[in-house]
């Protein structure tokens, strides 16, 4: 998109014409006349600031600020700043109760939310503002969607506590849970640690979700170089807010769209960044529904093969010593590719939302041999990645289990069955389950949950408890990126779909092996046939929800290996809404 001879704005090609121009958009420009506009700022095009903002948890709270320094930025470079909200559900908050099933919803709203404020008023870019787990991909995924051009600037994580002379996050105080129902921390010692685990503004501060999805915006080209690294309370981050800003505004003059950026190559150089990280097994499950925005096929078992070659580099929690603070010390993402980018892992060629392909952001950044977070590659800290998928006739779909830092990678046991998470948990906290066993939460899926939700406040227990290098967990749910132990995740398919998770009963012998890639369900056909066959006389399992925004999720949603999408993505489309 070019401008004219005049420096103005040519709006032929933009979806804002449509609102501004032309005696017949008198009304429409009277509203933006109303809000203090002037006729130049009319003729300019329009560009969406979208921040996840709210005070639900502190992942958000810093949010507000740098969406309006972004505002900053794009008025600077000549456009006209329109700045929304959409909601978050914060996964920390929502945890360990009914309110898990609105997470993964919540990646869903947040896109057609994003997209719907987007058409709705015809905006021409977007600027996408974001600090929890789902609206991270989220954001991303309207992006691709809308098609416009676009950039993304993660929120900053949390800076770490410091309780009894150690840095800590929330997963300190999960894990007290469970070493407290052990006897082995006192009341008062967990209600100390709470006060102290969480010191201001931002996500939570390990390699869990949300750094891990930040580390994929700048991996997959549509975030700026090294602007994931700074912590939330940081000032400093609302000048990488405002370059954000004005780089959408280049991004429209060139017509560089997000989709010319997240190309099959550059989900590829995501996938290795989460693996390299020892990041969130829930990459496994927001990559492919981005790819599906996109209109690229890129499935769990993509995201595993590129995983299982691809070397674990960064020391940080919850496998690894360091929080994500330490990260970004130590040069951050574009360190990171550097190593990977030499070493040939990754595509140097793909675009990013400077303008320029990963190797030229990376032209002048230098290995710094005075920090011990990010390794090289030819010094890893294990020669495979941190996350592996899992085949076998417990989950022909696949399944996902995070191994960075783990010494136990195989377990051969008997199954203890829980229909949802609470029965599990209830006997986790009671001690009601033996080590060697095998505890398998179903109709925690997608569809049966609904919802799909984590199982933090469990598998915490468990390790809290020191058992977990002595029994495993196994789900057609999923896992926060702080779950630490034998914790296999997104079994497919799930129970609610019939798949071979539904027909485990107790003391059948379920075999995990993380090197290999396997997860068996160690019964005979047959007998599974006759299990099928008993279980589809009975009456279909209800859901809890009836109505509302969960009913409508089960209804649409697909599979967990595919992403867990709703939707026909970009394949379905009639138009793309940048083109309009």
């Amino acid at each position: 998109m070019h401008r004219k001879p005049d420096g103005s704005w040519d709006k032929a090609g933009l979806p804002s014409r449509h609102v501004t121009e032309g005696p017949a958009r008198a009304p429409h420009r009277s509203y933006y006349y109303a809000m203090g506009l002037g006729s130049r700022e009319i003729a300019q095009p329009f560009v969406g600031v979208a921040s996840c903002w709210n005070q639900a948890a502190p992942c958000n709270t810093a949010l507000m600020r740098q969406a309006q320094a972004a505002a900053v930025g794009v008025k600077r470079a000549g456009g006209t700043p329109r700045e929304f909200c959409t909601i978050t559900v914060t996964d920390g908050i929502a945890m360990g109760h009914e309110g898990m099933r609105s997470s993964l919803v919540s990646r869903e709203v947040i896109a057609d939310s994003v997209e719907l404020t987007m058409r709705g008023h015809a905006y021409d870019a977007l600027v996408g503002v974001a600090g929890c787990d789902k609206s991270l991909p989220g954001m991303m995924m309207a992006m691709l969607r809308l098609n416009v051009p676009s950039a993304f600037i993660y929120g900053g994580s949390i800076l770490p506590g410091s309780w009894q002379g150690r840095d800590v996050t929330v997963q300190d105080v999960f894990e007290g849970v469970g070493k407290h129902s052990a006897g082995q921390m006192s009341l008062e010692d967990l209600c100390d640690l709470e006060q102290h685990a969480c010191p201001g503004d931002g996500a939570c501060g390990g390699q869990y979700t949300a750094n891990t999805m930040a580390c994929v915006s700048e991996a997959i080209g549509l975030a700026l170089p090294l602007s994931s690294a700074l912590p939330a309370p940081y000032l400093e981050r609302d000048q990488y807010a405002e370059a954000t800003g004005e780089a959408v505004m280049a991004l429209l003059e060139r017509n560089i769209r997000p989709r010319d950026i997240c190309t099959r190559e550059a989900f590829e150089n995501a996938a290795v960044v989460v693996a390299a990280t020892g990041g969130s097994t829930n990459g496994g499950l927001h990559l492919p529904a981005m790819a599906h925005e996109a209109g690229i096929s890129f499935t769990l078992r993509d995201v595993a093969h590129i995983m299982k070659k691809t070397p674990y580099l960064a020391d940080l929690m919850p496998g690894g010593r360091y929080p994500a603070k330490k990260m970004g010390e130590a040069g951050g993402v574009p360190m990171l590719l550097k190593t990977l980018l030499e070493a040939g892992l990754i595509h140097g060629d793909c675009m990013t939302v400077t303008g320029k392909t990963i190797a030229e952001n990376l032209k002048d950044v230098v290995w710094r041999d005075d920090q011990d977070v990010i390794h090289p590659v030819s010094s890893p800290l294990s020669p495979t990645g941190g996350v592996v998928g899992l085949w076998g006739s417990l989950a022909p779909d696949g399944a996902i289990v995070k191994v960075a830092g783990l010494g136990h990678r195989q377990h051969r046991g008997p199954a203890r069955v829980f229909d949802g998470e609470e029965a599990c948990f209830a006997a986790v906290e009671a001690r009601d389950y033996k080590p060697g066993d095998v505890l398998v939460i179903r109709y925690e899926g997608p569809k049966g949950g609904p919802g799909m939700r984590e199982m933090l406040s469990t598998t915490a227990a468990i390790y809290g408890q020191g058992i977990s290098d002595k029994v495993a967990l196994i789900t057609d749910g999923r896992f926060s990126g702080a779950t630490r132990g034998l914790c296999v995740g997104h079994v497919g398919p799930e129970a609610a779909d019939g798949g071979p998770i539904g027909l485990v009963k107790d003391g059948d012998i379920i075999t995990i092996d993380a090197d290999a890639g396997t997860i068996e369900l160690e019964v005979d056909p047959v007998e599974l046939e006759h299990r099928a066959y008993l279980l589809a006389q009975e009456e279909p399992r209800k859901s809890f929800y009836g109505s509302g925004a969960l009913w409508k999720f089960a209804k649409a949603v697909g599979p967990a290996h595919l992403g867990a999408v709703t939707h026909p993505g970009a394949a379905g489309e009639a138009h793309v809404y940048a083109d309009i």
